[in-house]
């Protein structure tokens, strides 16, 4: 039988709230992007601008918390940007 350290048994504990937390944290970024989209596929510019503001927090609040990588989330923001740009320019 393997020797079991109560450390190893922590981690594992730890390992398992991160990993929810982590998931709550993704889902609800990913919500956020899928409202900037809808917006944009919707043609309502002055939406997708607020819901830009708001995936733009929730992507640099992610990054701080270690749950994305700075330049993902970078890479994030900006699509969504320009797709909510190319939006506001063809309305002009």
């Amino acid at each position: 039988m393997p020797i079991v350290h109560k450390s190893t048994i922590k981690r594992a504990r730890q390992a398992v709230k991160r990993n929810q937390r982590n998931r709550i944290v993704l889902n609800t970024v990913k919500g956020i992007m899928k409202k900037v989209i809808t917006a944009v596929e919707e043609k309502k510019a002055d939406e997708a601008k607020t819901a830009l503001r708001e995936a733009t927090a929730a992507l640099s609040k992610a990054v701080t918390k270690g749950v994305l990588k700075p330049n993902t989330a970078s890479r994030r923001v900006s699509g969504l940007a320009t797709k909510v740009n190319s939006l506001t320019s063809a309305r002009a």
